[in-house]
This record gives structure tokens, C-alpha cells and sequence, in this order.
């Protein structure tokens, strides 16, 4: 079970994000206010769940929360901030939307920058130590999965409905037999010299 909470003074909001590394697609990150002493015990680390079990505790999550919110940052973002900062970005976004303000921010991983004037801690393996981290990597991973799986109907050739825009072999193969789309991440394949972007008229 979860610890559910870090400390027991100030109102705090997990923060976690999902989709750092595919070549394709936005990075998405969630903030969580959770009930005091809230926790339910199918709630993990997002990676570790199935995606059964991920849906389901995405609507437990939203109808419980205190407050929720998700953002993305698009790949033509993170081409021009790179990855880090639109991770750092999506998670900040996240937590302007809240409904109620955090007084401290609970940050899965080990670092994070931000203009916001909340406190912070960074805590690595947060989304398997703490319930608010995990529920915030609960609904990256299932609002990321979903967009992935409406872009997928667009450009069915590279499989994102399997791949989620990871660099998975099947992944790679179909870039280099038709090109980037529209949604892929310029600046995680400008090393391909021979991939062609496709064309605005193809579209």
C-alpha cells in the first residue's frame, strides 16, 4: 500500500508526467489534491498497472480528488524547450488549473524548475511511494495513452494505438519507410539524415 501522504501540515498535489521519451506525440503531466488519508489499493505506479486497472482508477480518481488536472505540451513545444523543460512545463501548467492550491508540491523524480511560488520536493520512485504521485501518473498515462490512440486513426502506419509513439522497432521501420508525421518529434529524429517530413498537401 502507498504512503498516503509526505507530510500532514500543508495541502500538497502529486505531480507526475508521462510520454518523456516517444518519438512522437505530447508529453502530459497531471497534478492530484487528494482526500486526507485517501488511498485505494490498486492504486501504483502507473507502469506498473495494467491498462484495466489504470481506466478504473482514472474515474475513481477524477470523481474523488479534491482537485485534478491534466496538460500537454506538443511536440512542436518540445522541439523548441527540449523534452526536460516541457516536462517541467506540463507539470507547472497542471498545477495553475487546480481548483484548489497546493501548499506543497509533490514532484515524482529529482529535479524540477518552476516559476510557480509553491514549495517542492522531488522524490524519486515517488509514483510507487506515494498515493498523490501515483494518481497523478494514473491520469498522464491514460489521457496521453487516449490521444495517442485518436492520432493513431490518422497516421494508422505507425501503430500507435500498440506503441503509444514509443521507439519501438516497428516504430522506427515505419519512419523510415514513410516519413515523420505531422506529431512527430523533430528534434528526437533529426539524426535520421534520410527521413523526409511529409508534406503539408499530403496531408
Amino acid at each position: 500500500m502507498l504512503k498516503a501522504c509526505y507530510q500532514h501540515e500543508w495541502i500538497e498535489a502529486g505531480c507526475d508526467e508521462a510520454g518523456r521519451g516517444p518519438l512522437a506525440g505530447p508529453v502530459t503531466a497531471a497534478a492530484v489534491i487528494l482526500p486526507p488519508g485517501w488511498n485505494h489499493p490498486l492504486l501504483n505506479d502507473s507502469k506498473k498497472m495494467s491498462e484495466k486497472n489504470r481506466n478504473l482508477l482514472r474515474t475513481v480518481i477524477e470523481q474523488e480528488a479534491v482537485a485534478w488536472a491534466v496538460e500537454m505540451v506538443m511536440p512542436e513545444e518540445i522541439d523548441r524547450i527540449n523534452i526536460l523543460n516541457a516536462s517541467f512545463a506540463a507539470m507547472s501548467r497542471a498545477v495553475t488549473k487546480l481548483g484548489t492550491k497546493p501548499q506543497l508540491l509533490l514532484i515524482d523524480g529529482n529535479q524540477f524548475r518552476s516559476s510557480l511560488d509553491i514549495p517542492y520536493r522531488c522524490i524519486v520512485k515517488g509514483d510507487a511511494t506515494y498515493a498523490p504521485i501515483a494518481a497523478a501518473s494514473v491520469l498522464a498515462k491514460t489521457y496521453r495513452d487516449e490521444y495517442m490512440m485518436r492520432i493513431a486513426a490518422e497516421y494508422p502506419v505507425y501503430k500507435w494505438e500498440q506503441n503509444k509513439g514509443y521507439p519501438t522497432r516497428e516504430h522506427r521501420e515505419a519512419v523510415m519507410r514513410h516519413g515523420l508525421s505531422p506529431y512527430h518529434r523533430l528534434s528526437f529524429n533529426h539524426s535520421f539524415k534520410q527521413l523526409e517530413l511529409f508534406s503539408l498537401d499530403e496531408k
